[in-house]
């Protein structure tokens, strides 16, 4: 029987067939796409016929469809449903992919042909989109070291194919401390918690085959169990252990790993010329310099940090009047911190939670994308690669656009956060082709399943590059949705983010999970008017975490980096009872891969925009403004990498933004 994931998929949208897919298909098929790869590679490289865009440009645009989908299959289910089987092959894949992309990269006679095309790209009448493809084209082949010979050739691919399988070492190793640990609770252990949290707790303990509740390091359980337990005790060994994961010592400590792979990526920015990584990676993002995403970070590090400073104040009088003295301690702010939400904006998160509800809020982001973009969603009935996942198809006036995939519960096969990806990118070269997109969360399962507001805004944040993805409308994949600079890429998330706060949406779908009853207005009105509540300290474990990681890579690569880390917290002052966000050990969006190395700040620096682009609404005719959603679309979601990003926004807004919006929004201005 043929390899189902190298046939041809004869299933509805061309899903993939995962009730015929298992384990043992991924090794051989993904030998058989590598060599249907090398193949395709080859013929471009040795086609006799004088280079031109199409025979070398678009010819590396065209999909070699085994890999394709064999690629898009494993990593759906190995970072999302993962399994010691799967991880294996991940380990084996890792410098498998990673040696196979650097042979295509590092083509001498490949290369030769794509420089040939550069040379007469003035001459070949290209569209300004081909024109984009060819740059990005050259620049990825110079910048992945095609232009390197001899020896430093040959050790840049030994620094990819080492950096590959730490990076997946990394992820595997958090996976494994996430999953592992948990913390038994008592009957009596359960006083003072909401019943949304113990049922949480009970249905974890279920899946540990724990006979009673436990608290897990899912953020979405061990989060609200920091908030309620009036347990200090218990809640610094939960803390303790949220902290310790990666460095726990042993086999799944991350500590070594992170040190090696900085210094692999100093010396791979230096085989290429670059003074330090973050010279190298920056040099292709809107920030384009190190000394400006320090600025951007220093412009808000220092209104949330006092911030920050004002609020621990509080909390520690708050603590002291407890009857514990000492310092606040950092599993003691989320405690008080919802303490004093509750007496000084009169809102309970358990009083609220209720209203939250998982479906009513898929509705709500569903609705929000019809109001302003046309988009109708219908459940599909498909098999996908886990029992909680669910799936829709998305038309526009009875034209199909694309499949959305939603996984949205937490489980101990799935590594932590959440993410989108693209099974499949929009393209219309060499064919047309339709996005299939999945949504990831980590959100606690229960029936009916509740979120916290923080919560719905990760739904509404991922669905944002849901859209990216499903409103693209470009002619090649490599230029597709979210296939922008990684400092522009968090725009569409975050701003969507901005649709869970119109009023009007949560009256309508902010329902009350027993009685069915719309949010009370007085309830909305607390919700709204809390909106920036402890924004001094998310700030500053953000701003922190996004400081070291550009640390780390603007300069020599540290020997230890818990010792960089210590140093980068002190300089800048970080509050005792605040930790970083990610602390290092941790830190997947740095050390996973190289995805958001020096690049954490991109969220703050979407943010910038985000922030002004939601403005431009309320400046229109509101947050569902036809004109402004069109032009939303026109010049952002449907133009994925096709044109600078700095461009786009210029076109979407007239101007670039400065961050005064963004204090504003976050309720850092000065006052």
């Amino acid at each position: 029987m043929t390899n189902p994931l190298l046939r041809d998929w004869q299933t509805p949208f061309g899903i993939a067939p995962f009730d015929q897919i298992s384990d043992e298909d991924f090794a051989p098929a993904l030998d058989e796409a590598l060599k249907a790869h090398t193949a395709q590679i080859d013929a471009i490289a040795t086609d006799p016929a004088p280079p031109t865009f199409a025979n070398v440009i678009e010819a590396l645009e065209t999909p070699c469809q085994p890999l394709e989908q064999v690629l898009s299959v494993f990593f759906s289910v190995a970072g999302a449903d993962s399994n010691p089987a799967r991880e294996a092959l991940q380990r084996a894949f890792s410098p498998k992919l990673a040696a196979h992309f650097s042979a295509i990269t590092a083509n001498k006679a490949l290369y030769a042909r794509v420089q040939a095309v550069w040379d007469q790209r003035d001459t070949l009448d290209l569209t300004d989109e081909q024109a984009r493809v060819l740059m990005l084209t050259h620049r990825g082949f110079v910048r992945g070291g095609a232009a390197l010979n001899g020896a430093e050739d040959t050790r840049m691919q030994e620094i990819k194919s080492r950096l590959a399988t730490l990076g997946t070492n990394f992820t595997q190793n958090l996976l494994a401390d996430e999953r592992d640990w948990f913390m038994e609770l008592s009957e009596d252990d359960l006083e003072g918690l909401p019943d949304f949290v113990v049922k949480a707790a009970r249905t974890a303990g279920a899946e540990k085959g724990v006979s009673g509740p436990v608290i897990t390091l899912a953020r979405s359980i061990v989060t609200p169990f920091l908030q309620f337990s009036p347990r200090r005790d218990l809640r610094e060994k939960a803390f303790r252990a949220w902290a310790a994961r990666g460095a726990n010592g042993g086999a799944h400590d991350n500590r070594a790993i992170a040190a090696e792979i900085l210094s692999l990526r100093e010396e791979r920015a230096k085989l290429l010329g670059y003074r330090n990584f973050a010279a190298y990676k920056l040099e292709t993002e809107m920030a384009k310099t190190p000394e400006a995403v320090r600025e951007l970070l220093m412009d808000v590090w220092g209104p949330a940090k006092a911030q920050a400073d004002k609020d621990a104040e509080v909390l520690t009088r708050m603590m002291h009047e407890d009857g514990i003295n000492g310092d606040l301690a950092p599993w003691d702010w989320h405690y008080y911190a919802e303490k004093r939400r509750k007496i000084e904006h009169d809102l309970d998160e358990a009083e609220l939670k209720p209203y939250l509800q998982l479906d009513r809020m898929i509705e709500a982001a569903f609705a929000c994308a019809n109001r302003l973009f046309g988009l109708e969603f219908a459940p599909l009935d498909v098999p996908l690669y886990h029992k909680d996942c669910r799936a829709w198809e998305v038309t526009r006036e009875g034209k199909h656009l694309a499949v959305f995939i939603g996984d949205y519960f937490a489980r101990g096969s799935k590594r932590s956060g959440a993410w989108c990806s693209a099974m499949r990118a929009q393209a219309k070269f060499p064919e047309e082709q339709t996005p299939i997109v999945v949504n990831v969360c980590n959100f606690a399962k229960g029936d009916p399943a509740l979120l916290s507001y923080d919560d719905a805004r990760t739904l509404f944040h991922e669905f944002g590059h849901a859209l990216h993805q499903m409103l693209s409308n470009v002619t090649y994949e490599s230029v597709s949705g979210t296939s922008v600079a990684r400092d522009f890429v968090e725009l569409p998330s975050q701003l969507y983010e901005h649709w869970l706060e119109v009023p009007e949406v949560l009256q309508e779908f902010a329902t009350h999970a027993e009685t069915g009853a719309p949010m009370p207005k007085e309830m909305l009105d607390k919700v709204l008017g809390a909106a920036t509540f402890n924004m001094g300290f998310q700030t500053v474990e953000y701003v922190a975490s996004a400081l070291v990681d550009l640390e780390f890579h603007d300069g020599s690569a540290p020997e230890d980096p818990m010792v960089k880390q210590a140093e980068v917290l002190a300089q800048i002052g970080m509050p005792a009872a605040i930790v970083m966000r990610h602390a290092t050990p941790q830190f997947a969006h740095v050390f996973s891969g190289d995805g958001y190395s020096s690049g954490y700040y991109s969220y703050m620096w979407s943010e910038v925009m985000d922030a002004d682009a939601f403005e431009s609404f309320d400046e229109a005719g509101g947050a569902f403004d036809p004109a402004r959603a069109a032009a939303l679309e026109a010049h952002i979601l449907s133009k994925g990498g096709s044109e600078d990003a700095a461009e786009l926004y210029t076109a979407f807004r007239g101007r670039l933004p400065g961050v005064d919006a963004l204090l504003k929004g976050r309720g850092l201005a000065a006052k």
